[in-house]
């Protein structure tokens, strides 16, 4: 892995272990929030709720989209769903003690 990726993997890494952000992360996977509907789903305060946004929008992991004098935050793309979700994945198999294929045997078998 190149140094410059692994800088960056870092840096989402750090992002993504902070329970603040992954709340708001969770959220954002469902739809678009304005600052203010986060801060009513999320009981936190409104400067904190923007200072974890502006963390994320700087690491290109959130975008912005005014909407008259709203703004609403969402994922940057595709990758960070799929991160989130992964992640999501094994710590479901850690906390149910499973492995991988347990896991991917059960999930097959529902299907």
């Amino acid at each position: 892995m190149k140094k410059d990726v692994q800088k960056e993997l870092s840096l989402i890494f750090k992002l993504l272990g902070s329970e603040k952000r992954l709340a708001i992360l969770t959220l954002l996977r469902e739809k678009p929030y304005s600052v203010s509907e986060l801060v009513d789903q999320l009981q936190m305060e409104q400067s904190a709720v923007s200072h974890q946004l502006q963390m994320l929008r700087d690491a290109q992991v959130v975008t912005v989209e005014k909407r008259g004098r709203l703004a609403y935050y969402q994922l940057n793309d595709s990758h960070i769903l799929t991160l989130l979700n992964n992640a999501e994945g094994h710590v479901q198999h850690v906390l149910n003690h499973q492995t991988h294929a347990e896991a991917e045997q059960d999930k097959n078998n529902q299907n």
